[in-house]
């Protein structure tokens, strides 16, 4: 069984977005995009990486989700391997966000690796309290337009 503090945190999700450079050559750039999420919105998680499977989705998924329970000291450290590889962090946020113990602590992990992360309300009109550990950063709303600019832009 999962400790409750890792909460999400043991479950890490790669996005790679690929976008054409359009100061350059036209050649695709890849990022890495690590996705921060409370348990409980499993479920969006898989909404984003079935809608990216879509033709016209500009993004392609890895999925790198833990397998095995690992004690805390073990996740933290793999997960912020993992956090330190990627360009960017995307945070699912929902009224679960503030009670994930693992989302909050790689939200930290991501500011003390100096890797930009921004939050994105999963749902329009029913949105949760931003969790401290976001001050400073943008919030958006989930949609296809608001994912690729933030993305584009990191």
């Amino acid at each position: 069984m999962w400790p409750v503090i890792l909460g999400a945190g043991a479950v890490a999700l790669l996005l790679k977005a690929l976008f054409e450079d359009e100061e350059d050559t036209g050649k695709e750039i890849k990022k890495r995009i690590f996705i921060s999420f409370a348990i409980e919105d499993e479920q969006y998680r898989d909404f984003l990486v079935s809608q990216a499977k879509n033709e016209r989705s500009p993004f392609t998924f890895v999925d790198m989700s833990v397998k095995q329970p690992w004690n805390e000291k073990v996740w933290k450290q793999k997960c912020r391997t993992k956090i330190k590889s990627c360009d960017g962090m995307i945070v699912l946020l929902s009224k679960n966000t503030w009670y994930s113990s693992g989302a909050r602590w790689e939200i930290k992990c991501a500011r003390e690796e100096n890797i930009p992360v921004i939050g994105m309300h999963i749902k329009k009109n029913d949105q949760g309290a931003i969790p401290p550990e976001l001050k400073g950063k943008k919030v958006i709303t989930w949609s296809w337009d608001n994912l690729a600019k933030v993305i584009k832009g990191i």
